[in-house]
């Protein structure tokens, strides 16, 4: 019988094999575990697929999923992106960096009420492309500032990523949601010094806004923030307050999404059923990727290849921070190959319990796994924000890149503080306790 390094090297071969001929994500877990179990173990692979399509797909914990992404298709759908750029125009028009700073804010509320990088990459964006290109900022630090601030949509509560990794790293969701909310912050004031700064080197990358709003028009217009932060409070409030499910919460963002679209008259049967097919698709897919990648974890655990690279890794002696440096780089290549949640489930079954052994708190690798991936939805060709910034400025992809590289570096940043200050992460859960 081959033994497990050589089984290793031939799944990883036709791994990539497969997906680089274009076959979807899940279809190819699925056939790596199908190949792994028909010939390198004697397990009946038809029972176990059957088995753990029903184990991965009942978990209560997963209807949370569908119900936030629909609430991000519906707010995608209505006037929140317009009210929330006129919105924070007044609030932040007299900082270095102007409205530019409306994008990393914009994207930090859009995070928090959507739950998805590409949702509140695009709402943001197609809002805010044109209006600064019209008042002459710099089209490169635009970009920039919506790809980099376009991933919070990852870590921010309600982030579809920390349910995924709740899921399969059995922690608490509501306790990962807690312990988002401060790294998340803390990359929106990262973003945010680093463009004033820009700004303040070169005031022309950021022209000073001409026009002085008298206090009635400021008012007015800080008012249209106050629908977004009431469902923010409502979703997010409830689920810290104790008071719901991430489940309940999220049914209760459903509802109050589907209100304001009403109330802002932009709810029409066609956005309706738009938002629902866009919900259902795109919780589909990560579902199918979801039973893929647990299909592939039990194939491997009958093969013993898990076993077999957790002890060789062990062999380097790596301690906490360096094995925390070897898993950032192989998340950053995944990254140029796979979306967030194909790279967080394809190695589960290998990577977490290495970081259990090494001691480090999973929810803590939690926060620390979806900024990693965050990082690396930066670099092409699989940068799925980098497309809806192709598709919303007409740039070619390296272009886009080239904008964004700033912010992947400060995502670097954002990355060694947290290693350093493992407290940003957990002290908010200590907290609520």
């Amino acid at each position: 019988m081959t033994d497990p390094s050589s089984i290793a090297i031939i799944l990883f071969a036709l791994m990539a094999l497969l997906l680089a001929s274009g076959i979807w994500v899940a279809v190819s877990l699925t056939a790596v575990g199908a190949v792994a179990l028909a010939v390198f173990s004697p397990a009946p692979a038809g029972s176990l697929l059957a088995s753990t399509v029903w184990d991965a797909s009942w978990n209560w914990t997963l209807t949370a999923l569908p119900l936030f992404i629909w609430m991000g298709e519906i707010l995608f759908r209505t006037r929140m992106s317009q009210d929330m750029f006129h919105g924070l125009s007044p609030i932040v028009g007299r900082l270095p960096g102007g409205l530019l700073h409306v994008n990393v804010l914009g994207c930090g509320v859009m995070a928090a009420v959507a739950g998805s990088s590409a949702v509140t990459c695009a709402t943001v964006g197609r809002m805010s492309v044109p209006e600064l290109k019209k008042r002459g900022y710099d089209e490169r630090l635009t970009i920039g500032t919506l790809a980099g601030s376009g991933t919070l949509g990852l870590l921010i509560p309600p982030s579809i990523m920390l349910i995924v990794y709740g899921v399969i790293a059995q922690q608490s969701i509501s306790r990962l949601f807690i312990a988002g909310v401060v790294p998340g912050v803390m990359l929106i004031g990262l973003f945010m010094a680093y463009v004033a700064f820009r700004a303040w080197l070169n005031p022309a990358l950021a022209p000073r806004e001409t026009v002085s709003l008298g206090w009635a028009e400021t008012l007015r217009r800080t008012r249209l923030l106050i629908p977004v932060v009431v469902l923010i409070f409502v979703v997010i409030g409830s689920i810290y307050g104790g008071f719901a499910t991430p489940t309940e919460a999220a049914t209760m963002g459903v509802l109050g999404a589907l209100g304001l679209a009403a109330w802002s008259r932009s709810l029409t049967w066609a956005s309706f059923v738009d938002a629902l097919m866009g919900a259902v698709r795109t919780s589909t897919m990560i579902a199918f990727i979801l039973v893929g990648a647990a299909f592939l974890s039990i194939a491997m655990g009958f093969t013993g290849v898990p076993r077999v690279i957790a002890a060789e890794v062990d062999t380097w002696n790596l301690n906490s921070y360096q094995l925390l440096v070897v898993l950032t780089l192989l998340y950053i290549v995944l990254g140029c190959f796979l979306d967030g949640v194909s790279m967080m489930v394809l190695t589960a079954s290998v990577v977490l319990p290495m970081v259990k052994a090494a001691g480090i708190d999973l929810l803590w690798f939690g926060i620390f796994t979806v900024i990693v991936v965050e990082m690396a939805q930066i670099p092409p060709p699989v940068g799925f924000n980098l497309f809806v910034l192709q598709s919303l400025t007409g740039r070619d992809i390296l272009q886009v890149t080239r904008a964004s590289i700033p912010f992947f570096f400060l995502m670097i940043f954002g990355i060694v503080l947290i290693v350093i200050f493992p407290q940003i992460v957990l002290a908010p859960v200590e907290l609520m306790r």
